[in-house]
């Protein structure tokens, strides 16, 4: 494995980070089209989040850094604007903690599959898919677009369905030791 420090993927990922600032300004402060704006930069988060992983394994860059970061940022910025949209009221307060408390679960077994195994622990489908359909179902509750409501009421549902999976799929990583990969 490589292990280089900085790699374009790495820098990817930490650019998601980056972004967060102006899409909390946009989604925090009132604006014309702020909302779109918002939308638009989460889009772009969300490409660099297919594109940071693509690039790792397209270019051998897959390092143990960034096998830290990618999550890390991912978390950061669901946390970030699962906040912002509870306190605007455009999510449900028990969806948000349903959300951070995932994730929070999940980051405390990874760091102690880490200290005990010694390996960094990756992302398996059923999280990758789980944070995708979270992800679709903020960037709707960011647009507040009546027209999309059906869809966002069917992306929280099954967000909830796809976390409950990949949680009892990372627990039972944690806990039985299978489908670790270092």
């Amino acid at each position: 494995m490589n292990q280089q420090r900085l790699t374009l993927s790495t820098a990817i990922s930490l650019s998601r980070i980056l972004l967060l600032a102006p899409i909390t300004y946009l989604l925090v402060v009132e604006g014309p089209d702020y909302r779109w704006w918002a939308v638009g930069l989460l889009l772009l988060a969300v490409a660099t989040d297919f594109l940071d992983g693509y690039l790792a394994r397209r270019l051998h860059q897959v390092t143990d850094l960034g096998k830290i970061i990618d999550p890390v940022a991912d978390k950061i910025g669901v946390a970030v604007v699962a906040v912002v949209l509870i306190v605007s009221g455009d999510i449900p307060l028990w969806y948000g903690a349903a959300v951070l408390g995932r994730d929070a679960l999940i980051s405390l077994g990874g760091l102690y599959i880490r200290l005990q195994k010694r390996i960094i622990p990756q992302s398996n489908w059923p999280g990758k898919i789980a944070v995708s359909l979270v992800a679709v179902y903020l960037i709707l509750s960011v647009a507040r677009e009546a027209s999309l409501e059906t869809i966002r009421t069917v992306l929280l549902w099954a967000s909830v369905a796809v976390m409950a999976v990949s949680l009892f799929s990372y627990g039972r990583r944690l806990f039985i030791g299978r489908s670790v990969k270092g």
